[in-house]
């Protein structure tokens, strides 16, 4: 058996089709909305990446230190033959994870519905770490999980903060997912980011470079390349502001003046006054009591709690209760 496999639970339609669904839905509700995850083409995947590299922008560099630091640590309590990502992307982080694993760890099982990011860093990881196999999953895991028969226990793992890109209804439906494919003797570990100074987290979305700008103007880009808008990102202003209430960023675009977006591919005028804006991101921040019940709403314990020495970020270690 070849150590790399990957395994296609994505239809081939499927995303064409959820970014039809989710484009109709977003702009003819109010106010206007998109999911983030259509940020992500080639494009926006780059901008990501640069983004990870500001000063401003800390997470990356938070959950790599907790990482690196404490990796040891959640192999010898989790004592994973599987682990499995979510959102795998390059699995860049995850290498600390999977050396302090092995070589115990049988197989590393990331899921991600971009094929050319799952086949880039599988074949790479099975090439530098002999013995190790990868089963990928070309799956989208908001859609719901399915993983493969292996051998437990298993430790899943949801990095990168991006658990607050779902709303509170959201995260309570993935969460129980989660456990719904977990055993006994499974394991999660979360990554959140962390509630601190508005600037702070304003800045780490605003970058003063502009970058985070062209990523949340990306979306524009996806949807005229992909259904023929006619969107111009120059015609938006991207913006990034606190809700104290739900202690959560949200990203913005806003209309410079009244204008009209055609999209032919869906026969629809999407119209837009002056100053009115359309939401692409919320991206909540977490407090441990929070993070600690909204873990046992779904079924797991709290085991394990560490942040960076700056206390920014923090990774959970939550076992199947």
């Amino acid at each position: 058996m070849s150590p790399f496999q990957l395994t296609r639970t994505l239809a081939e339609d499927a995303m064409e089709a959820a970014l039809r669904a989710d484009v109709r839905h977003g702009l003819t509700r109010t106010p206007k909305e998109l999911p983030p995850k259509w940020f992500y083409d080639a494009r926006g995947s780059e901008l990501f990446d640069e983004i990870t590299r500001l000063p401003e922008y800390y997470p990356t560099r938070a959950e790599r230190e907790i990482l690196i630091a404490r990796a040891p640590e959640i192999a010898a309590a989790t004592g994973a033959r599987t682990l499995v990502e979510l959102g795998s992307g390059s699995s860049e982080k995850t290498r600390h994870l999977i050396d302090a694993l092995l070589p115990g760890l049988e197989v590393y099982v990331p899921v991600d519905v971009s094929e050319s990011a799952l086949r880039g860093a599988g074949e790479a990881l099975v090439a530098e770490r002999p013995g190790l196999r990868v089963h990928a999953l070309l799956s989208d895991f908001t859609q719901g999980i399915e993983l493969p028969e292996t051998a437990g226990p298993r430790l899943v793992a949801f990095l990168g903060g991006t658990i607050g890109n779902l709303l509170p209804a959201e995260r309570r439906e993935f969460l129980r997912g989660v456990r719904g494919v977990l055993a006994p003797g499974d394991s999660l570990l979360l990554g959140t980011d962390l509630v601190k100074v508005e600037a702070t987290l304003v800045a780490a979305y605003d970058d003063a470079a502009g970058v985070t700008a062209a990523f949340n103007k990306n979306v524009l880009a996806v949807v005229d390349r992909e259904l023929g808008a006619d969107a111009n990102p120059d015609d938006f202003d991207h913006v990034a502001r606190w809700d104290r209430e739900n202690e959560w960023i949200e990203m913005r675009l806003r209309a410079r003046q009244a204008l009209t977006v055609k999209i032919p591919e869906l026969d629809l005028l999407v119209p837009f006054e002056a100053g009115e804006e359309l939401r692409t991101e919320v991206s909540a921040k977490f407090r441990q009591d929070g993070v600690r019940d909204e873990l046992a709403d779904a079924g797991f314990s709290l085991a394990c709690w560490w942040t960076d020495t700056a206390g920014r970020f923090a990774l959970s270690l939550a076992a199947v209760g």
